[in-house]
């Protein structure tokens, strides 16, 4: 990997993380997602595992210079970060509330 290549993936990473600790402590999300998403605290869950599996494929992308222990490690970061994406998906179509109860 390029390290203009890593520079940037490190950027968008740190960029992902800090709107994942926002989403987590104070329940901001970005404009253009405040009105999908219903479960603010898990989405900044799923961002920080997005960001974890960016800095991880920078790391093995940058680092590491043996071919087998590069693929490995890159393909461990593409499965973090389908679980993010997949932990993203599910705060945007969980409900927030309890549906069907009939007690107040």
């Amino acid at each position: 990997m390029k390290l203009y290549l890593g520079t940037a993936l490190v950027l968008l990473a740190s960029l992902v993380a800090v709107s994942g600790v926002a989403a987590i402590t104070r329940g901001w999300v970005l404009p253009w997602n405040r009105r999908n998403v219903s479960r603010r605290r898990l989405y900044g869950w799923g961002q920080l595992v997005l960001a974890f599996a960016l800095y991880w494929q920078a790391l093995f992308g940058l680092v590491l210079s043996d071919p087998d222990a590069r693929a490995w490690g890159t393909l461990t970061g593409s499965v973090i970060l389908l679980a993010g994406i997949i932990v993203m998906g599910l705060a945007q179509f969980m409900s927030s509330s309890r549906q069907g109860s009939d007690t107040p």
